[in-house]
């Protein structure tokens, strides 16, 4: 078509490019989605095997109230866990609040005034660098109770730095923390294999250090998690991957015993740790979303894929790159101005289920140090498992899109978000330039 004729046919021009920009996009990453729809079938076994060993029956959908002293679902979902994560024990717990929650508690739990905790992966996630202390006074953060951190930044190629971790090694220390995403910086994430060298270069040095990974987002998107490959510990959020999108609330910790029983004594009390806690009658959805994870995992690393494949066809700067290995179900897209966050921000709002007539803008969220600018009409308050999209306010402008129960809604979004962006004259068409 020559020239536009009306606004009707530049809508449809525009929705037309959009949805073959998407399609074609869709096809050319064929081989991958095959891949990860073969790889569903060993994950879900894990989990079968887990909830057979245990014999998983209806009277573990209750839970008992108050105290819950003896509480044997409790249990049995705690073994579940443990078994499917790999490790000697697990709390899964619905009175954590998130993956920070659950991550403090075992920060907490762990570590005594005097001793030294280490990142390896450079600053961590945002809304941990208050309960550290690296910003924030008169919380009551790590710093403030006398815990020394250091961090290792990563290396030019965006990988942690052995060299310097050996180095670190030559002096005592009581932590080293992993954190396997790439949250809000543009990096790869931390893969199961290197999590496998590092631990083997820590226990090797210091027997007793504690290698602890942040395994938010990361669950299921490999073949094996952290304890399985020699972590000590790990925590996370049931809100992001190991909920399946359907349960409501919550967070787990698992690893070597003690290590777990310590993070519950910070959660709950010296003396009670995970001896205690009620399910509020919400064990089914615990229970069922472990069982539907696999698939939703999976959806969302298609949806991640098609995400990354559609704006690096189109230019923009993606991590990570289309066929690079992934570690968690997130895609950062450099969109290089907050006027294109927003448009995308509320495509993806308009095309979510819950809320879609909200207009996101930027806003203050406990614990992050900028504004943020949060797309996510989801089920779940705060789910990442579901479909969303989300970014800090700053300079370069790189947007964050995660979650998806089915990768068709995914493609919605991105359908929308190339028109939002083809109407404010970011991208063009070429046959027709700026619309």
């Amino acid at each position: 078509m020559d020239q536009l004729s009306s606004n009707t046919s530049s809508e449809e021009i525009m929705r037309k490019w959009a949805e073959e920009q998407v399609s074609l996009a869709y096809q050319r990453i064929q081989s991958i989605r095959n891949q990860r729809t073969k790889e569903v079938g060993f994950k879900l076994q894990k989990v079968l095997n887990a909830f057979s060993s245990e014999k998983v029956g209806v009277q573990h959908f209750s839970s008992l109230t108050g105290y819950g002293h003896g509480d044997q679902s409790r249990e049995v979902i705690d073994r579940v866990f443990a078994k499917v994560l790999g490790a000697e024990t697990a709390a899964v717990r619905l009175q954590f609040v998130s993956g920070t929650h659950a991550i403090c508690s075992a920060l907490f739990g762990i570590l005594r005034p005097g001793d030294k905790l280490l990142s390896i992966t450079g600053k961590p996630y945002d809304t941990l660098e208050e309960v550290i202390g690296i910003r924030g006074v008169g919380q009551g953060s790590l710093k403030e109770f006398g815990v020394i951190y250091e961090e290792i930044s990563l290396d030019n190629n965006g990988d942690i730095n052995t060299t310097s971790l050996e180095k670190a090694l030559k002096q005592p220390i009581k932590m080293v923390f992993i954190q396997r995403s790439c949250g809000y910086t543009w990096r790869q994430t931390i893969g199961i294999n290197k999590i496998k060298e590092i631990c083997k270069i820590i226990h090797s040095e210091q027997p007793n250090c504690v290698c602890f990974v942040d395994n938010c987002y990361g669950e299921f998107v490999e073949k094996k998690e952290p304890p399985e490959v020699g972590a000590d510990l790990i925590a996370g959020s049931l809100i992001k991957n190991l909920g399946g999108t359907i349960t409501p609330t919550g967070g787990y910790v698992a690893g070597k015993a003690e290590l777990v029983k310590q993070a519950c004594y910070r959660l709950t009390s010296p003396g009670i740790g995970n001896e205690g806690g009620s399910g509020f009658g919400l064990y089914r959805l615990v229970l069922q979303g472990l069982f539907l994870s696999p698939q939703m995992v999976t959806e969302a690393l298609i949806g991640a894929d098609l995400a990354c494949e559609v704006f690096s066809s189109l230019g923009f700067g993606v991590k990570p790159y289309p066929g690079e290995h992934r570690g968690d179900i997130i895609q950062a897209i450099r969109l290089k101005s907050p006027e294109a966050i927003k448009i995308v921000c509320k495509a993806f709002q308009t095309s979510s289920p819950i809320g879609s007539y909200l207009d996101p803008i930027p806003g203050e969220m406990p614990g992050y140090q900028h504004e943020l600018l949060m797309a996510g009409g989801t089920f779940i308050d705060g789910s990442t498992s579901e479909l969303s999209a989300d970014a800090p306010l700053k300079s370069p402008y790189n947007i964050f899109i995660q979650g998806g129960t089915h990768h068709t809604h995914t493609q919605i979004a991105l359908t929308e978000a190339l028109i939002g962006l083809v109407k404010s004259g970011l991208i063009e068409i070429p046959s027709l330039g700026r619309v």
